[in-house]
């Protein structure tokens, strides 16, 4: 039972719920994963929206001429 990022060893619980790499390697994917994007209400009564491209940000505002 070996971490599958960097072949350190994996405890036995926590490789029998599925987790594959150890916990320093899982702290830092599901750091990367986190920061990995951005939820914006671009609009008063409008839902959350899950942006992924920065330029859509800016054109989300209906009063911005630019």
């Amino acid at each position: 039972m070996r971490c599958h990022k960097c072949d350190d060893k994996v405890a036995k619980k926590r490789w029998d719920l599925g987790y594959k790499v150890c916990m320093p390697c899982g702290d830092e994917i599901a750091n990367r994963v986190v920061r990995g994007f951005t939820v914006a209400i671009p609009f008063n009564k409008g839902a959350y929206q899950y942006i992924h491209n920065p330029k859509e940000l800016s054109t989300t505002n209906p009063k911005r001429t630019t």
